[in-house]
């Protein structure tokens, strides 16, 4: 398979089958974004894997969603504000960090036969306070993940490149 079919077959999963997910696959997911890039490779990234239901269930109180609960696994992104690198300007990258890891998480979940959904709309003190994070950590995304519960088709509305790009040749 190709990158680029990769990230086309890549969508926002929101319907997961009963199944487990298998420790192995989630340890590729994780190996995925241990080599994802990082500014100045400073790697300010925490990753707490949860399968264990009782977990899952008082994570699930973080975001009540109905289909957020049928997802058999979840990782909890975790940026390391102390650990960040910080532009001259004072812009921290903990988030842009975080986002590539995450991203390279998802597509390794779909290599896998996976979904996954990022969740960043969640109640970020509920989950500071179940993993009794201190205050330069911040859970920025929870990315459910596991089997699909059906095989629908899903259509990526994409603008066309030459309403994104612009040339300079």
């Amino acid at each position: 398979m190709t990158f680029v079919s990769l990230a086309a077959n890549r969508y926002s999963l929101r319907n997961f089958a009963t199944k487990k997910v298998e420790k192995e696959k989630i340890n590729y997911m994780l190996q995925a974004a241990q080599l994802a890039p990082s500014a100045v490779n400073k790697q300010p990234w925490k990753f707490i894997a949860v399968t264990q239901p009782a977990m899952l269930a008082k994570l699930h109180t973080c975001y009540p969603r109905d289909w957020f609960k049928t997802a058999q696994a979840c990782i909890v992104v975790v940026g390391n504000h102390e650990e960040s690198w910080k532009r001259l300007d004072g812009k921290d990258h903990c988030d842009i960090d975080i986002a590539i890891a995450v991203d390279h998480m998802a597509l390794a979940a779909t290599e896998q036969g996976l979904g996954s959904c990022w969740v960043c709309n969640f109640d970020l003190e509920k989950c500071r306070q179940l993993f009794n994070f201190a205050s330069h950590l911040e859970p920025i995304v929870l990315l459910p993940f596991g089997y699909p519960a059906n095989e629908a088709v899903h259509e990526k509305k994409r603008k066309e490149l030459d309403e994104i790009v612009t040339w300079y040749e």
